[in-house]
């Protein structure tokens, strides 16, 4: 019988085969848009393809989470990416290249996401004790900015000895490697209600959201990251080209950025992950908001000649923002039943991604007749400013007090 330490250990190896192939692959096709066509549009596109699906399917698929084995459902979703991403590669292959293949590839893989994200993180306060879920969402930190150090490198590497659809071969194997650690432990599914299974889909779908619109600090809290991702989103996707335009780099320099900011992440990641921290969830969450936002204003004002400057803000940037989505997901986790955490989850999901794809319809026009650096200044600005008004609602305040 193994541990759960033991279990987590063998799904932690799965997953950061197949997290680190996406983010090389990601990165390959993000540095191959960025050379091609140099356009903010393009790439918040790309941006918009690759999210709109789990936005659009987000509170249906918490449902069927709910619902479903958990197990299978990761099992399918990552089977689902896997084959779509073979798909376009063999599209590739026969030489079909044009930028809205691109846009298909990364629509058909936010589909399987959708389904995936909420299942795993629904499945975590099933195998862990309860007191380590904040240490466990750090290693989960450390796991995606390992991905996030290493994939980069990895993308401009591949991307510059071999075709984009051998490439996309490495997101297919680490798909696979992921099944296969699934296979291999067990995962439980929550006892549900006598009267769930023969609710309806809608009646399931309402179940999640009055979890939410009950507890009012998860409320305000859900509001406070919806605006703080419209703000987001537009500076991630014009990143490349901020390093670009502004700071005349090239792929070097967006390697070291992307690098960067997954070392920030990582040593949040760590401090999470090796401490016991008890300290109030909703601060931190409050205070890692404001530090993000005042990293992008403070980058928004460099000249051309201060790029190391911007390499540390990213990396401040990056280690706030990992420490904000393990404190983030733990309250998740400890305000919510497991047999309404799939529902929440996907909730968290969709409305964080719908106000962002909203702000990235207006990136190639802030970019490109605003400004980059501008866009930088303003909308971390008001990143700064959602992050300083959350201290002043108590009702967040308050369900971060919980004590690990």
């Amino acid at each position: 019988m193994r541990t759960w330490k033991q279990t987590f250990g063998i799904i932690w190896t799965g997953q950061l085969l197949s997290i680190l192939s996406t983010s090389m692959v990601n990165f390959a096709i993000i540095l191959w848009l960025s050379i091609e066509h140099n356009s903010a549009e393009v790439l918040a596109y790309a941006a918009i393809a690759g999210m709109l699906p789990q936005s659009v399917l987000g509170l249906v698929a918490g449902a069927y989470v709910d619902k479903w084995n958990r197990k299978l459902t990761m099992i399918l979703s990552d089977g689902f990416i896997a084959f779509c991403t073979l798909l376009i590669a063999f599209l590739f292959y026969i030489g079909e290249t044009e930028v809205g293949l691109i846009y298909l590839l990364l629509a058909f893989r936010s589909v399987g996401t959708a389904f995936h994200m909420p299942a795993m993180q629904a499945s975590i306060p099933l195998l862990a004790p309860e007191s380590e879920l904040l240490r466990i969402s750090g290693v989960n930190q450390i796991i995606q900015s390992l991905s996030i150090i290493a994939g980069p490198a990895l993308g401009a590497l591949a991307i510059s000895v071999m075709d984009i659809e051998k490439v996309l071969l490495f997101d297919v194997a680490g798909a696979v490697l992921a099944i296969i650690s699934l296979l291999l432990v067990h995962i439980p599914n929550p006892k549900k209600q006598e009267n769930e299974q023969q609710e309806s889909l809608l009646k399931q779908i309402s179940n999640g959201i009055q979890t939410v619109l009950k507890n009012k600090g998860l409320m305000y809290l859900f509001v406070a990251s919806m605006v703080m991702m419209f703000c987001i989103m537009p500076v991630a996707v014009i990143f490349p080209l901020f390093t670009l335009r502004h700071f005349n780099g090239g792929a070097f320099e967006m390697s070291v950025i992307e690098v960067i900011w997954g070392l920030g992440m990582l040593v949040g990641g760590a401090a999470l992950g090796m401490l016991k921290i008890s300290y109030n969830k909703a601060i931190m969450i409050n205070t890692m908001c404001f530090v993000v936002g005042l990293t992008f204003l403070l980058s928004g004002i460099l000249n051309p000649t201060q790029f190391w400057i911007f390499v540390f803000l990213t990396a401040i940037g990056g280690l706030s923002a990992a420490i904000y989505n393990a404190c983030f997901t733990t309250i998740i986790q400890e305000q919510v039943e497991p047999a309404l955490l799939g529902r929440v989850f996907s909730l968290a999901m969709s409305i964080s991604i719908l106000p962002s794809l909203i702000g990235l319809l207006s990136t190639g026009y802030l970019a490109d007749s605003i400004g980059i650096s501008e866009t930088f200044v303003i909308l971390g600005t008001l990143i700064c400013i959602v992050g300083i008004t959350s201290f002043f609602v108590k009702d967040i305040i308050r369900i971060g007090r919980k004590i690990n």
